[in-house]
């Protein structure tokens, strides 16, 4: 009886502790869709410090400044989201997460810069937005994030043909990227 009750208190207790390491981020497309992508969570290796943490902050402060129409603070937000991928420091990624960062880093910091240099220009800034937030979901799905995002789909960007972006919400206020 004894270690049929300690056996399942090790069951229990194991499962708890598992059950924090399995979450995964998931990603929506737009609100009627409800397919979801997994977007792995950060492990508790990268917890203490996963450079794509500050990307993202910087990703979402800009995402928020062009949904309120804010090409000034669009163009703050750029400047440091390219400050951001320019000093991550990738040296604790795998061979694919540095592989995957290297193949967008440089395109990634180009669109940063034109948001960064168009503070008048929230057209210009939102066509940029539209490329940086592929290049930000595809270093966001193989590294992981301490924070929830989600995939929102604008489908009558770019004449109907529809842009993808990230998000720390699942609502959508108003479409960042306009036809």
């Amino acid at each position: 009886m004894k270690t049929l009750l300690m056996i399942t208190i090790a069951v229990v207790s194991l499962s708890a502790c598992n059950s924090n390491d399995n979450q995964s981020k998931e990603t929506t497309a737009a609100s009627s869709d409800t397919t979801k992508m997994e977007i792995p969570s950060a492990t508790t290796e990268t917890k203490s410090y996963n450079p794509v943490n500050d990307v993202v902050a910087s990703y979402l402060q800009l995402k928020n400044a062009l949904a309120s129409d804010n090409s000034k603070d669009a163009a703050t937000a750029g400047s440091k989201m390219q400050k951001a991928i320019e000093q991550a420091d990738i040296t604790s990624f795998s061979a694919n997460q540095k592989k995957v960062f290297a193949d967008v880093k440089d395109d990634a910091i180009e669109h940063a810069e034109h948001i960064a240099a168009n503070a008048n220009n929230i057209a210009h800034q939102q066509e940029h937005f539209e490329t940086l937030s592929k290049d930000v979901y595809d270093i966001v799905k193989v590294s992981g994030t301490d924070q929830t995002l989600y995939q929102t789909h604008c489908p009558m960007y770019n004449t109907n043909k529809g842009a993808n972006w990230l998000s720390e919400t699942k609502e959508i206020k108003k479409s960042i990227l306009r036809s």
